[in-house]
């Protein structure tokens, strides 16, 4: 006899369970191996590589010291690696997260003071104490209120105005930040200052980075590289651009000659931090980091979740928020700003042949070891470089085929990306996200108050019911059909009531009104009155209101009202029986098939 403890499955004590539910790392890491320790070590040192350059792009990006990109690289994988789900989600700086951070410590501290770095880390532990608030409460459906058309219209938008952003260090000119109208014309006013040494280290940079990514793999497996050597070589190619660009600033002297340079960078760990408490900041930045988590944690688990179907595997988003939650947490405490999980770095840690978070935690030391022994070399990297790395990664981000997609498709969902997009580049990321936002759930809302509904008829020689726009059905004149494709609520009750109305006065020899409620998943407490002021304008004229189809739940939640005693007609299993019995009672016959021949039905 088992004890209370163990489970039915396995034996394993409940306890146990339930702990690694909210310790991922007491499952996988049970069965660790020195296979999977060897797959894991080979995956860091390479997505090591690969991080080096991007944190210190991003943190650029962010408007901090190049340094803090690597103190947001350490701690949060570690934490992550013991509290999220996804095998190979590689949780670090990201491209549209930096420029959120920018823009909202932007909002309160000028770039390079000591309050914008202070508002950065309290971005960071805001967000992560909102993203672990909202794991422990299960909420991570609140992801959904972004719908895709937006989350892709954002993440456009934002590839657009960074890439804007980093042509100023490009060309090696002071440029506006402040919108996307405003950067490209403070850039096109400055372009007459551009200083040419600056350019010859960022447009190569840009050239060479571009070519990596479009053709690098192909190459390298013309001179006997295998495809997965080659492809992982490929994306790790910043590291290239960042060792010939020291090389060319050394041999040419470059710092003399105008081009801004990385400069010294703080050797050692991260220092140990605290946001600020003041609550004048945090009132202002809560929003912003409020937005910041929501972003980060679609991105987030939309890349771990393609990763994991690629396995078989699954992920948990409501302990993915408690994952990013405790990374953001950890990011503030060690120096650094709000963290995710990033396409191009899981990408790579995936194909490197990650198998489990150890990996992670495995880059997290090879970044510690970076910023103890390795930045020292880093001081003559050009700054152009840095941003030809940011460009060439977000440029991948702008998705020009969506719109004309959605256009063919959706109209209302085409309208909620060009709006997201336009509102982006004209008001900055936060009102963006918000006006996208809002615009989808009016869209939606719009949508739900108008359902679908068609009249419809019997297709000849069967049971099914059909739109008689779309079909050849037969009907009746004293009959009429009406499918609801759409729950019945607050949102359409109205539209309901008066649509079934004004079809029963275009048809004045109706004597029966049947709802096809096949659609109908949810009927509340307004849909329910109108069916009742229904039910009584028709009883007032005659006219029969029947029901068919009806759900179980609804049917179960329509018996404790007072519609179903009160109703004028029948409430039916079928939409067949419910046509077969008001044509009996209108003493109309089931038509024989010479009829529907005669007719052309079939």
């Amino acid at each position: 006899m088992s004890s209370p403890s163990e489970t039915r499955e396995g034996g394993k004590p409940e306890s146990g369970l339930r702990l690694s539910r909210y310790l991922p790392i007491l499952d996988w890491g049970r069965t660790y191996n020195r296979t999977v320790l060897a797959d894991d070590l080979m995956a860091a040192v390479i997505v090591t590589i690969m991080l080096i350059p991007q944190g210190l792009a991003y943190a650029l990006l962010a408007g901090l010291p190049p340094v803090v990109g690597l103190y947001a690289s350490i701690l949060p994988l570690v934490l992550y690696a013991i509290f999220g789900t996804s095998r190979t989600l590689a949780v670090g700086p990201v491209a549209v997260i930096s420029l959120m951070t920018a823009s909202a410590a932007g909002a309160v501290a000028a770039q390079g003071s000591a309050e914008y770095l202070e508002a950065a880390i309290t971005l960071a532990m805001l967000s992560g104490i909102m993203l672990a608030i909202l794991g422990i409460l299960r909420a991570g459906f609140l992801a959904n209120l972004l719908s895709h058309p937006v989350i892709s219209g954002f993440i456009t938008a934002s590839g657009i105005l960074i890439a804007t952003s980093q042509l100023k260090h490009i060309l090696g000119i002071e440029a506006s930040t402040e919108n996307w109208p405003a950067m490209l014309g403070s850039i096109a006013g400055a372009i007459g200052n551009a200083n040419i040494w600056t350019m010859a280290v960022g447009v190569p940079a840009i050239i060479f980075l571009f070519w990596v990514r479009r053709s690098g793999k192909s190459a390298l497996q013309k001179i006997g590289f295998s495809e997965k050597p080659a492809d992982l070589a490929a994306k790790a190619s910043p590291i290239v651009a960042v060792a010939l660009s020291i090389l060319a600033v050394l041999v040419f002297d470059l710092g003399n000659k105008g081009v801004s340079l990385v400069g010294a960078i703080p050797q050692g760990l991260p220092p140990f931090a605290l946001p600020s408490t003041d609550l004048s900041l945090i009132e202002k930045l809560w929003v912003p980091a409020l937005l910041i988590s929501i972003i980060g944690f679609v991105e987030s688990v939309s890349v771990g979740q393609t990763l994991a179907a690629k396995r078989r595997q699954r992920i948990a988003p409501d302990q993915e928020l408690i994952g990013l939650g405790t990374a953001n947490i950890a990011s503030a405490l060690s120096g650094g700003y709000p963290v995710t999980g990033g396409f191009a770095r899981s990408a790579v840690n995936f194909d490197a042949g990650a198998q489990t978070p150890a990996a992670g935690a495995f880059t997290a030391i090879g970044i510690a070891l970076a910023t103890l022994f390795l930045t020292p070399l880093l001081f003559n990297l050009p700054i152009a470089t840095l941003a030809a790395t940011i460009i060439v990664a977000v440029l991948s981000l702008v998705d020009i085929r969506t719109p004309g997609q959605l256009w063919r498709y959706s109209k209302t969902d085409f309208t909620a990306h060009v709006v997201t997009i336009t509102i982006t580049l004209l008001a900055g990321v936060e009102m963006g996200v918000i006006a996208g936002v809002a615009v989808g759930l009016l869209l939606y809302l719009w949508r739900a108050s108008r359902p679908h509904a068609a009249i419809v008829g019997r297709v000849p020689e069967t049971e099914h019911f059909r739109n008689i726009k779309r079909h050849k059905v037969f009907t009746v004149p004293h009959v009429l059909s009406i499918r609801i494709d759409e729950a019945l609520t607050y949102l359409n009750a109205r539209w309901l009531e008066e649509y079934v109305l004004e079809q029963v006065a275009d048809h004045p020899e109706v004597r029966h009104v049947i709802i096809m409620c096949s659609a109908v998943n949810e009927v509340d407490a307004s849909g329910l009155e109108s069916l009742e002021a229904i039910n009584h304008r028709l009883g007032d004229t005659g006219i029969g209101l029947h029901l068919s189809e009806v759900k179980g739940p609804v049917m179960d939640r329509l018996q404790r009202t007072h519609l179903i005693d009160e109703l004028n007609g029948k409430v039916f299993l079928t939409q067949d029986r419910a046509f077969a019995e008001v044509l009996k009672d209108t003493g109309e016959p089931q038509p024989p098939i010479d009829h529907y021949l005669a007719r052309g039905l079939i």
